[in-house]
């Protein structure tokens, strides 16, 4: 029995399935964590959203903001953008089973000391709590109000978290952490210009992972490809697994047990920003 953690696959289910096979990865013994953004960008979301669908309970997979994106497209009243190669899915026969599958995933997996989030973990927010908000939001999602929740998602405030936040602004903040989070001060504010890599921080911002907790979890996640993998001067345990696939970087796996790193090349790339 092994547990794997993929990063990003955005569309790319040719690499998906390479990267399966690879792993000789068996839905019957094994576990399979997916970091998020499933979807966009890359040439077949739907085929990648089947894919993680059929496998049923082996599959943990958290929402990213390109997951977002598409639920918000599909049921909060959302338009695409020019890059997005999202119209398959929403033109799918199967739209509707998929898109309920994706809009009850959480915004955290937690097993034991690993955490896995779309974008990271504020360093304010210990593991019971980062569980706690994302069962908030999960509830949102899939209540009867969820359209409404969809069509209020977005925006940049509140930029920085307070215990007191309720409501949307308090779903929306907890969204903005685990899905787009990149750059923070010391105060956890979020920054939301910078998308590139560590040079393009904003004066007074650093990466996430570069400042310290008062626990030691082992945190997974996505979003930043433009790290390739890496996460310099880090002052908490983490692995980066956005290595780029849909720009022509790479899909990569991380089995659990052992630290080792698969990866399949990226077969194009989608030219588009990161």
């Amino acid at each position: 029995m092994s547990t794997y953690a993929i990063g990003d696959v955005h569309g790319c289910h040719a690499e998906f399935v390479t990267l399966l096979e690879q792993l000789s990865f068996d839905p019957r013994r094994d576990t399979l964590w997916l970091v998020g953004d499933l979807v966009n960008r890359g040439p077949d979301s739907l085929a990648c959203l089947r894919e993680a669908e059929r496998l049923g309970s082996a599959v943990q997979c958290v929402l990213g903001n390109h997951d977002f994106h598409l639920l918000v497209a599909a049921r909060g009243g959302g338009k695409l953008k020019k890059n997005d190669s999202l119209k398959a899915v929403l033109e799918a026969p199967d739209r509707e089973r998929l898109l309920d599958w994706l809009q009850s995933r959480p915004l955290a997996v937690r097993h034991d000391a690993w955490l896995m989030t779309h974008a990271g973990l504020l360093p304010q927010w210990g593991l019971d709590q980062v569980e706690t908000l994302s069962q908030e939001v999960q509830a949102a999602l899939t209540g009867e109000q969820s359209g409404d929740f969809l069509r209020q998602l977005y925006g940049n405030h509140p930029d920085r978290w307070d215990d007191a936040l309720d409501g949307m602004e308090r779903l929306r903040c907890v969204v903005n952490v685990l899905t787009r989070m990149r750059f923070i001060d010391a105060e956890g504010r979020l920054d939301f210009t910078a998308n590139k890599g560590m040079d393009s921080a904003p004066a007074g911002f650093a990466p996430w992972f570069q400042f310290p907790r008062d626990d030691d979890p082992q945190l997974l996640f996505g979003h930043w490809a433009a790290l390739e993998g890496r996460t310099p001067d880090a002052r908490v345990r983490v692995n980066a697994l956005d290595t780029g696939c849909a720009w022509g970087g790479a899909l990569t796996a991380l089995d659990l047990a052992t630290g080792e790193r698969i990866r399949v090349p990226g077969r194009a790339s989608a030219g588009v920003a990161r």
